[in-house]
């Protein structure tokens, strides 16, 4: 959406104005902005999207463990993004949970009005999943290959439960990078 003085104000305006429950976006932001959460890429591959096809990532703090027995996690999309409408069309998926020293990787896929996927991913170690396709980070501390068992339409978002298909420990240095208060974070 591009961005003018009008929608800047209706924003503003939207944000203040409390829900017929009594929160306003801004209270809730801020609250949840005291909850600690880890930091994850979430990749997959558009092979529809040209000869070669394109990588897509993009960055998330809501991404959890679900289940053991069958192994699940659940992601939270917003919806309308290009993740969103890519995992809509096609199952598989990836997840690289970020070390302390990738917060430059974070902050590259959380940009709003960003260039190209296939720019953000050009300089970024990675190898290819063998189940999905997708991206996985060097130096990640762990990795997911995952398919899309369920989605759920949840207000603004889209809640995509993935099965685990293949989890990987790449790297044992550093420690998670987390997010808290608006900021990414490190633990100590």
């Amino acid at each position: 959406m591009l961005q003018t003085p009008l929608t800047d104000a209706l924003s503003a305006l939207a944000a203040a104005t409390p829900h017929p429950e009594g929160v306003t976006n801004d209270e809730f932001r801020a609250a949840m902005s005291r909850l600690a959460a880890g930091v994850v890429l979430v990749t997959a591959h558009d092979s529809d999207d040209g000869p070669r096809g394109e990588d897509v990532g993009m960055t998330a703090t809501a991404f959890l463990s679900v289940s053991l027995d069958p192994p699940l996690v659940l992601v939270s999309l917003r919806e309308g993004s290009r993740m969103d409408d890519l995992l809509a069309e096609q199952p598989l998926w990836a997840v690289s949970i970020l070390s302390e020293s990738q917060r430059h990787i974070a902050g590259r896929f959380a940009m709003k009005g960003r260039i190209s996927d296939r720019l953000l991913f050009e300089d970024i170690p990675y190898s290819r999943g063998e189940a999905s396709g997708a991206p996985l980070v060097a130096g990640a501390l762990a990795t997911l290959e995952c398919r899309t068992e369920q989605r759920v339409e949840a207000g603004d978002h889209t809640l995509a439960i993935g099965r685990v298909l293949t989890a990987n420990l790449p790297s044992s240095e550093g420690g998670p990078l987390t997010y808290f208060r608006g900021r990414y974070r490190q633990l100590g």
